[in-house]
């Protein structure tokens, strides 16, 4: 009885696509690979596949990064469920996002060019196949409002960085420059920052200290670190 109801249904695939952001210390960047199957073959698209019968959708995401780039170890968390009707324009198929941050640095090595898996600026990324630009955005959206409340901004960076890349960071983010006074005074004046006595030297002759975020004292002081982030519903 329960199977005959089930044959009477409708069956659609369900697949799995990864966007990875990343920092190199100079800017915000997309991790995108060249599409190896038609439609659109050879075009920009984000690391994609399908679920298999005996693997979970988180399992799949992280099957199908690591074949497509390379990377594996990445914690990512599942955006949302596109659904759209005539998004895949061979077979009905529902695509479950999932998005990550990552230290580009620390996954240098890792990295295949299989697929020329490649980090793009996160402006200057190129036209991606079906709605994959759609759910860039949308993962762009989330990333500010996480950014405005958790600490995950910090996953970008190295263990130590510089104000300059902080600032950087922020702005690619937020798509928004920030002045470079005002960016530094109320970040510090959060007390959640930890200077260190050695200084970056690569990007100027006078050298840049090094600072550390205190991952203790950052819940405790919450809203202070607020007030230099930008209104995400203003932001385009």
């Amino acid at each position: 009885m329960k199977l005959n109801y089930y044959s009477h249904k409708n069956k659609m695939l369900v697949a799995v696509d990864c966007i990875i952001f990343g920092f190199d210390g100079s800017q915000l960047n997309v991790l995108l690979i060249k599409r190896g199957f038609e439609p659109e073959r050879g075009k920009w698209s984000l690391m994609g596949g399908f679920v298999h019968k005996d693997e979970t959708a988180e399992a799949a995401a992280a099957r199908v990064l690591k074949i497509l780039t390379g990377l594996s170890d990445v914690y990512m968390e599942q955006l949302h469920a596109f659904t759209d009707i005539n998004r895949d324009p061979i077979e009905r198929t529902i695509s479950l996002v999932f998005s990550s941050l990552i230290d580009i640095n620390q996954y240098k090595e890792q990295l295949s060019d299989d697929y020329e898996a490649h980090w793009f600026p996160i402006n200057e990324m190129p036209q991606l196949i079906f709605d994959h630009q759609k759910m860039v955005e949308m993962a762009k959206q989330k990333l500010r409002y996480k950014a405005a409340f958790h600490p995950i901004v910090f996953e970008l960076l190295p263990e130590k960085f510089t104000l300059p890349q902080l600032q950087i960071l922020y702005e690619g983010i937020y798509n928004q420059m920030m002045d470079k006074r005002n960016f530094s005074r109320k970040i510090l004046s959060t007390g959640l920052l930890v200077k260190q006595k050695d200084k970056e030297k690569a990007s100027s002759k006078r050298g840049a200290f090094y600072f550390k975020l205190d991952k203790r004292k950052y819940q405790a002081k919450l809203n202070a670190f607020l007030n230099f982030i930008p209104n995400p519903d203003n932001l385009n």
